[in-house]
């Protein structure tokens, strides 16, 4: 059995005579190129990978510093994992105190935009704006942590890190940079070739 096409139908990945379909702004255009995205830039050579930012950054510090146009470099992680460091246990007390300080610090605001406006005693309005926001901090903080139902009783920070950071430089400049960075002491590392 055999199905027959809409030609005027829109089609990824065929250009021209297909017509895309309309979005909520009208009819779109259709994109340029291959369809893959904007150009990546000029061709890109690593002329460094070190196991650590810092060492990538001396690097790229060295380059500034000896007049290498530092704005044609990057510094490509590799390998990125994501970490999610656990820093305590999450109680519904500990979740009602950072509610009654972050409630605290609103409510000073709020206290120092009508202490402003205040003929009488201005301090009193403050620390009232302060009082009232930190209870009510507390009171929310509590109440939100008690309707997770004990799904997350704990506080993390996430983070990022790559195994390997790689430095590069556009193609046309690279030897001047292989040669800028032949002259830097890394403490005894060289920097590893690129394969």
């Amino acid at each position: 059995m055999t199905t027959q096409s809409n030609p005027s139908a829109w089609q990824p990945g065929v250009t021209g005579g297909g017509t895309l379909p309309s979005g909520p702004g009208g009819r779109p255009a259709a994109p340029s190129g291959d369809g893959h995205g904007p150009p990546t830039g000029p061709p890109t050579v690593t002329i460094g990978a070190f196991p650590d930012y810092p060492a990538a950054q001396r690097v790229v510090d060295h380059l500034a510093d000896n007049r290498f146009p530092v704005e044609r470099t990057a510094i490509v992680g590799t390998d990125l994992t994501m970490v999610e460091t656990v820093l305590g246990r999450m109680t519904t007390a500990r979740a009602a105190l950072v509610g009654a300080g972050t409630g605290a610090w609103f409510g000073l605001f709020i206290g120092l935009l009508f202490g402003i406006f205040t003929v009488g005693n201005w301090v009193a309005v403050i620390l009232a704006g302060l009082v009232i926001g930190a209870i009510w901090g507390a009171v929310f903080g509590a109440v939100a942590h008690a309707m997770t139902g004990g799904q997350r009783d704990f506080t993390s920070a996430s983070s990022l890190r790559a195994n390997q950071y790689a430095v590069t430089v556009e193609a046309d400049v690279a030897d001047q940079a292989r040669q800028l960075l032949g002259r830097l002491n890394l403490g005894g590392r060289a920097a590893q070739p690129a394969g």
